[in-house]
């Protein structure tokens, strides 16, 4: 409303400053006005933008303001639909977005900066500000997020000798350094004092509940302040305990400290210890983040709370003129191999990784549905204390499912290495990290040599991250030549394995196919190198004599805009696999990793809608939609049943799905394009920390 009167005062007095002089230059200055409202930037009367913190509340030019703000994550969503998910959340009733800013997505590879596409977050600002929202920005450099190692780019692992990271390491900090001093200059043209949306920028994030690292915290301060001056708001966030706001806050003026708490906790006992570590009159009531949802993990069931216990939760906050951020307002999807993973307290190999899906139980759910009793329960709240009335709720976004799609195996795995370039293949007496072999996402294969036993041998990997498929290879075999499974050894379940009996005139090959399902993006085990971490032992001999080869599926972030997330050699051998039948007595339910390739077609242009793929019958395995990796599937353990496919990744005529199975491809060789979400599979005969 006070926004609405300051916008109504401007309107008048240029069509008065328009009635009496009606010159050439008053004609300029109306259009130049009207240009400012159409982007949705207003100047307060003295000609000045600020946004302050003074009396115990936020000001925006001059008049108090009420954040009621959520997190939407532009590197979740396609641009493409970046424009409609904050259209939904402005029919929320939020002002306000805030975003994290992933480091590893903006350079996947050092001195390797993108941003375009998914990452063109200056583009993303924009908009923001074009549909009149402010924006809270949380830069980093460590962002937790559920997403890959936090945010850290995973090549920080890589180095020698190894980083500290989150600490004042005079190492990693020559490299935060130079990330911030490529990204703070491309948002400080779009701080609100300069005539942008960014109110706020984040400090870390959470650090309390991390470590006790002030210099550390000091350093990142002055870093903000020498690129984006001495206006702009910093904020830190933390759990709302004495410990975390004692370790992860910057008492005195220089730095607003912001709280985040659990639904369940009574706000205002933690706003009141908020004021501590505030100046006097510098402490607003913000909860920062307000959970509207929660996480899930693999082989978990699917998280969900309440809607009108949400919504009176955040009531409790407004009512009393806090201000807060829904975490999530709309939650999006992890595509590529971008999920991250938690860890149990006391032992790292307590292991979970995260889904693809992050809906997050959100009120604007991963597909973009606003018609649901959340959204409608927080709507009405926001509603009630909204200084505007709230746009009108536009429908669930159109959705369709384009039938049974039949698959056609198209490639074994293993014989896509021998197509690999010998320059990718490393070797090593010991295995190596994939770090270090320079595989940061997805797969690595180890391969060794052993003098196989009739009466076989016993495999133990003291450490493995996450996942190894183990199998053995005779040449000269009864298997024809082609790999024989002989198990799996997971990290959260970590057993010794048999090989089988072989007799083989020649030395038997050892394949190790290892899985990186996600690093680790929250507590002290973060340090989460991948692949095979230790010796190898076979009947309890260290063997020797390891090739790693990477295997080249491509990252979301590997490509900027939706262009082959596959890379080019492996496109071209899956398009030339595609046409040529593979043995027949291979059996569809071998145990052996094989691409499945199957098409569906779209009439016209006006039937290319969102869609899901259900993976129902499956094993586990990754799945690309023309060539855009829409991320990891795994239905026997669930919760997640189906992978969402954005329309903007599907065209008008063929459309192309190829999957990596891992283990056990349904009998019928047939995938199921639906119109909705599913997260009912295995939820409730499996779990991943029980098995």
């Amino acid at each position: 409303m006070i926004a609405g009167a300051r916008r109504k005062n401007i309107n008048q007095a240029a069509v008065t400053m328009a009635t009496r002089r009606r010159a050439p230059k008053t004609t300029l200055f109306l259009a130049l006005i009207t240009s400012l409202l159409a982007l949705g930037v207003l100047l307060p009367v003295n000609g000045r933008r600020s946004f302050e913190i003074n009396e115990d509340m936020f000001w925006r030019d001059g008049e108090t303001f009420r954040i009621i703000g959520g997190d939407l994550h532009y590197f979740r969503i396609l641009p493409q639909y970046w424009e409609d998910r904050l259209l939904r959340a402005k029919a929320l009733g939020l002002n306000t977005i805030q975003t994290y800013v992933p480091w590893n997505l903006h350079e996947p590879q050092p001195g390797n900066f993108v941003f375009d596409g998914i990452a063109d977050l200056v583009a993303f600002l924009k908009l923001c500000q074009k549909l009149d929202f402010l924006v809270m920005l949380r830069p980093g450099p460590y962002i937790c997020g559920e997403w890959d190692l936090g945010g850290f780019p995973a090549w920080l692992l890589g180095v020698e000798p190894a980083l500290k990271l989150r600490s004042s390491d005079p190492a990693y900090l020559k490299l935060v350094d130079k990330w911030w001093g490529v990204l703070l200059p491309k948002v400080a043209p779009l701080l609100y004092n300069n005539g942008g949306p960014i109110i706020m920028v984040q400090i870390e994030n959470e650090f309390g509940s991390y470590g006790d690292d002030k210099p550390y915290l000091h350093h990142l301060i002055n870093l903000a302040r020498q690129n984006l001056g001495e206006s702009i708001i910093l904020y830190t966030t933390d759990g709302g305990s004495r410990e975390n706001l004692e370790k992860g806050t910057i008492l005195g003026d220089a730095v607003f400290s912001a709280v985040d708490f659990t639904t369940g906790d009574d706000p205002w006992p933690i706003f009141n210890l908020q004021k501590e570590f505030n100046s006097p009159g510098k402490s607003p009531p913000l909860s920062a983040e307000f959970y509207t949802g929660w996480l899930t993990h693999w082989g978990e069931k699917i998280a969900q709370t309440d809607a009108e216990y949400t919504a009176s939760a955040l009531e409790n906050i407004l009512a009393r003129n806090g201000s807060a951020v829904l975490y999530m307002a709309h939650g999006g999807t992890n595509f590529g191999f971008y999920n991250g993973a938690n860890t149990g307290a006391a032992d790292k190999s307590d292991y979970k990784p995260d889904l693809t899906s992050y809906d997050y139980d959100a009120p604007i759910r991963e597909s973009g549905d606003v018609d649901n009793a959340k959204f409608h329960a927080l709507r009405r709240i926001i509603g009630q204390y909204s200084a505007v009335s709230l746009p009108p709720v536009p429908p669930n976004t159109d959705k369709t499912g384009y039938g049974p799609i039949q698959l056609q195996k198209t490639a074994f795995l293993f014989d896509l290495l021998n197509v690999i370039n010998p320059a990718d293949m490393g070797e090593s007496e010991n295995p190596v990290s994939m770090e270090s072999a320079g595989q940061m996402f997805g797969f690595l294969v180890y391969v060794a040599q052993y003098s196989s036993k009739l009466d076989g041998s016993l495999l133990s990997i003291p450490e493995v991250h996450d996942r190894v498929q183990v199998f053995t290879l005779c040449p000269s075999g009864r298997n024809g030549g082609r790999p024989t499974y002989a198990g799996a050894i997971e990290r959260w379940s970590n057993q010794n394995l048999v090989l089988p009996n072989a007799k083989c005139a020649l030395n038997s090959s050892l394949i190790l196919l290892v899985e990186n399902m996600g690093r680790v993006n929250y507590g002290k085990y973060m340090f989460d190198r991948k692949g095979i971490l230790s010796s190898v032992y076979l009947d309890r001999r260290i063997l020797n004599g390891w090739k790693m080869i990477s295997v080249p599926l491509h990252n979301l972030n590997e490509m900027p805009k939706i262009n082959p997330i596959i890379p080019d050699a492996l496109s071209r051998f899956l398009a030339a696999s595609a046409h040529t039948k593979l043995n027949k007595k291979h059996k569809s339910t071998s145990k052996e990793p094989a691409f499945y390739t199957g098409h569906f077609s779209i009439e016209k242009a006006d039937q290319v809608k969102d869609t899901f793929i259900s993976f129902t019958g499956w094993g586990k395995g990754i799945a690309f939609v023309n060539d855009f990796n829409i991320g990891r599937y795994w239905p026997s353990y669930g919760p997640q049943c189906n992978l969402y496919v954005p329309s903007p990744v599907l065209r008008q005529g063929d459309n192309v799905l190829v999957i990596l199975e891992l283990e056990s491809p349904q009998s019928e060789l047939v995938l199921h394009s639906v119109d909705q979400p599913d997260f009912m599979c295995g939820s409730s005969k499996s779990n991943l920390h029980q098995l």
